[in-house]
């Protein structure tokens, strides 16, 4: 019995010593098993830098930890010989968190007595009072207020803080360096755990289960005295975090530990020399000169920018820590672009290296400094960039304005996780409560949305749906207003706005990106300023062109309504033919500007009905404006109505039934292309085909109209017809409908809403819970749906080719942006995806990544 004692003592030993892991230059320590901290001391350590002794507990040791398994970590203790030590987070990913960093473990009265006589009495009792307040406040969950002190810390103050903390606990502060250091890990390790870090993390990408290590090393002190020597603290990075640009940057405290000192304290000095202060380059020339050649190695091995945290003891240099440079997206740019160029990393990896959403930090318009401003709220700023859009209250009403592609500023009192999805409907966000790490303020930059929190000076009627501002100006849902996230206000109306400033780091990246990149990405396009975008950020043609969206200029729609109204087809013809040359202007406008690139030309789609007024006022106007009895508009736009409008009249329907209008459109297009020399080819597309039969009547026609041209101006052009399937029998029919066209342009948003049955208008009333209870992964209409939608545009791919193998296939819409969505296309051998101009950038840098990832051969994109 004694025998069989004896052996299982030995078990539990041996299995107290296998939860911790000293990092050493061969120590079997990974990422995945002990977090990304851990691995980077072991990296350190290979490149001979003065990393103090640590130890490594692994994820699976915290768990344990956190269920209340709690090893004997005295041999730990031992291991690094019986010193104080400090305990730090050691997650997979930095950027998902992890508890406060606690040091000074083992500090207590027979420790502060001993470091009485080797750093001094103030140093000592500095030690023991910070750990105390450490231990209460984050360790025994005690209120802060308790143990703050508003004197110099001397012995008495230290009795003090000791009996308050027995007072409230009932027992003594712990003594045993042993019991101190299982407290911290427990609470590091269930705080980990608990639900508000959770959420946290989840929001920036981690998994539910994502593990967390930490690791536990000797402290190197940075407090004490002696002639000559200096301590203290301080941090260092290479780089500007916030453009990339090459500089020494950071800060450094005399007699102080740990980033929190350097945050708190008003006497921290510069790095370098200069004007304005002291610096650690003359106060430490030799240690300065250390951390320098320390920076350049990290960069050099560790192949990255890495911000440095050290301790000077007596004169030493001692490493504690090296983690990636925290960044803005323009800095991450530019250090990737630099890494390159200095043969630290091939050009390939930097392209890798750039998250393609946080281009959209670089993309976004600023409010012009020198237009009007007109504020009526100010907060925190936090997220850049600006926008105008239709003010909405809720994420159900964000939703439904963006599936009717109006943009829109969603505020709230604060944001949920209920809101990510109307967050990522919005082009801003505006919130009464938060502050920078708020939900809002943690979203919205990882979307790239212009944000401004804690707006505490606005009221929100949720009810009324109406937004008190300053000086009691009162807004309702629907008016327009222009949210700041730069500077951290919200505006009245549609501010001037400045188009981005792309630096050269951001054009040589996408330059990098094209040459691996084998899929083409176009532009959606409705105007001239958007085509200029487009091209500035080199997309390579515009891939739908929405021609709708010209006639509702308010003289063009007076125009347009009285073609609705014309009761014959020589009427119509009439009132079309007035339509002419401002349609004429306006793609001769847009040929100009892309050139020789190719241009997609989508006819007329929507349903008449939508270019009528619904009210009674606006009904007035068009019968004043026709001159027509009221009586008579209503009854025509009564006629117009239908049941279901998505699903009637329109696309090529419209075309058949009215063919006026697209001859007119046609014709517009064909006189354009002779007005810039008949060089461009443009592409004609058919919206909404169903039967192959559509397709060669208005193809008949539209020959029709392009001989008549060539006939009355001399000039010969080409011109390529093709058809959008929206429809789900467009898809199953694309053998026979290729056979008449030379393109098939997916629409994704209208195939996903026929696919599923579903209004894109009225999703957002149950989106949120179908997605929530696992009905839907994610809403199809933000991601494409690979196993229902994207069957289909497989089944038209492959029928497609059949039955026109030179057949060019593309995706049109927002899908066309999303980087998962490119990847589906890509699989699928399309020829191009087509997204709004600022997603344009993103979609080249994904498709890149996919390219590099996959190694598939890099192909000429139409």
């Amino acid at each position: 019995m004694l025998r069989a004692n004896h052996r299982s003592a030995a078990v539990q030993k041996h299995a107290d010593i296998a939860a911790f892991t000293p990092i050493t230059p061969t120590a079997p320590i990974t990422e995945s098993v002990h977090g990304g901290r851990a691995k980077c001391l072991q990296r350190l350590l290979r490149m001979h830098l003065p990393v103090p002794e640590t130890v490594a507990l692994s994820f699976e040791t915290v768990r344990r930890i956190a269920g209340g398994d709690v090893p004997d970590l005295r041999p730990l203790l031992a291991t690094l010989g019986n010193r104080l030590v400090s305990v730090r987070p050691s997650g997979q990913v930095a950027d998902w968190g992890g508890p406060g960093a606690i040091l000074n473990i083992g500090m207590n009265d027979a420790q502060h007595r001993h470091l009485t006589g080797l750093i001094g009495q103030a140093a000592a009792d500095a030690l023991y009072v910070g750990f105390i307040q450490s231990y209460a406040v984050h360790v025994a969950r005690l209120e802060p207020d308790m143990f703050e002190i508003s004197h110099p810390v001397t012995s008495d103050t230290i009795q003090t803080l000791l009996h308050t903390y027995e007072t409230e606990i009932d027992e003594p502060f712990p003594q045993a360096p042993d019991r101190q250091l299982a407290d911290v890990l427990r609470s590091m390790a269930r705080a980990w755990e608990g639900t508000s870090a959770r959420l946290l993390r989840q929001a920036k990408g981690a998994p539910a289960d994502a593990g967390l290590g930490l690791v536990v090393q000797v402290m190197a002190l940075g407090v004490g005295t002696g002639p000559g020597f200096e301590h203290g603290s301080g941090v260092v990075q290479f780089v500007d975090p916030r453009t990339g640009a090459r500089q020494v940057t950071g800060r450094y405290l005399s007699q102080s530990q740990g980033r929190a000192a350097l945050v708190a304290d008003a006497g921290a000095i510069f790095l370098t020399r200069d004007q304005r202060g002291a610096s650690l380059e003359d106060l430490c020339p030799e240690v300065f000169a250390e951390l320098v050649a320390c920076g350049e190695l990290c960069r050099q091995r560790l192949r990255e920018e890495m911000q440095v945290e050290f301790t000077i003891e007596a004169g030493h240099l001692h490493v504690l820590d090296a983690v990636r440079v925290p960044r803005q997206a323009r800095a991450s740019v530019r250090i990737a672009v630099a890494l390159a160029q200095d043969g630290i990393i091939p050009e390939a990896e930097a392209v890798l290296r750039v998250d393609p959403a946080s281009l959209s930090d670089l993309l976004h318009r600023q409010v012009d400094p020198e237009g009007p401003r007109d504020s009526f709220a100010r907060g925190i700023p936090a997220s850049p960039g600006a926008a105008t859009g239709r003010l909405v209250f809720t994420s159900r009403a964000a939703q439904e304005s963006f599936a009717r592609e109006e943009p829109c500023i969603l505020v709230r009192q604060e944001t949920k996780p209920d809101d990510v999805r109307g967050m990522h409907a919005a082009v801003a966000v505006l919130t009464q409560k938060g502050g920078v790490t708020s939900h809002a303020a943690v979203i919205a930059r990882g979307l790239g949305l212009p944000c401004v929190v804690g707006a505490s000076g606005i009221q929100i009627d949720g009810r009324a749906r109406t937004l008190t501002g300053d000086h009691g100006r009162v807004f309702s849902e629907g008016d327009i207003v222009t949210v700041d996230g730069t500077r951290g206000m919200a505006l009245v109306g549609a501010a001037l706005l400045l188009e981005p400033a792309l630096d050269d780091a951001f054009q040589c990246l996408l330059d990098w990106a094209d040459e691996h990149r084998d899929i083409g990405v176009r532009a959606n396009v409705d105007t001239p300023a958007e085509a200029e975008v487009a091209l500035r950020f080199n997309a390579e043609g515009v891939g739908l062109c929405r021609t709708e969206h010209m006639f509702f200029d308010h003289d063009r729609l007076t125009v347009m309504r009285e073609m609705i109204f014309a009761e014959r087809p020589e009427d119509r013809a009439a009132a079309l033919e007035q339509l002419l040359p401002v349609q004429r202007a306006d793609f001769t406008e847009l040929f100009r500007i892309m050139a020789v690139l190719p241009v997609c030309i989508r006819l007329l789609d929507p349903p008449l009905h939508e270019f009528l007024p619904t009210g009674r006022e606006g009904q007035l106007d068009l019968a004043a404006a026709l001159d027509m009895p009221l009586a008579q508009v209503t009854a025509r736009v009564d006629s117009l109505r239908e049941f279901n409008p998505m699903l009637g009249m329109r696309g090529v329907r419209l075309g058949i039934a009215v063919p006026e209008i697209y001859d007119m459109q046609a014709r517009a297009i064909f006189e354009a292309t002779v007005a810039v020399g008949g060089t461009v080819v443009p592409e004609v597309m058919i919206p909404l085909v169903s039967a192959k039969r559509e397709v060669e009547l208005v193809r008949g026609r539209i020959d029709q109209v392009a001989a008549a041209v060539r006939a009355e101006t001399g000039v010969d052009f080409t011109y390529r017809l093709g058809v959008m399937v929206e429809t789900p029998r467009a898809a199953l029919r694309a053998g026979e409908i290729a056979e008449q066209s030379a393109f098939l342009s997916f629409g994704t948003n209208d195939l996903t809403q026929m696919t599923y049955g579903l209004s894109r208008d009225d999703a957002g009333r149950f989106m949120g819970a179908y997605v929530g209870q696992g009905v839907f992964p994610e809403d199809p209409f933000l991601r494409l749906d690979v196993d229902g939608v994207g069957e289909l545009l497989t089944i038209g791919a492959e029928r497609g080719r059949i039955g026109n193998p030179d057949i060019v296939l593309s995706v049109c819409g927002e899908h066309g942006g999303d980087p998962d969505s490119i990847a589906f296309c890509r699989a699928a051998g399309f020829d191009y995806v087509s997204c709004s101009p600022f997603r344009v950038p993103m979609a080249r840098l994904a498709a890149a990544q996919l390219a590099i990832r996959g190694g598939r051969a890099k192909i000429s994109p139409v």
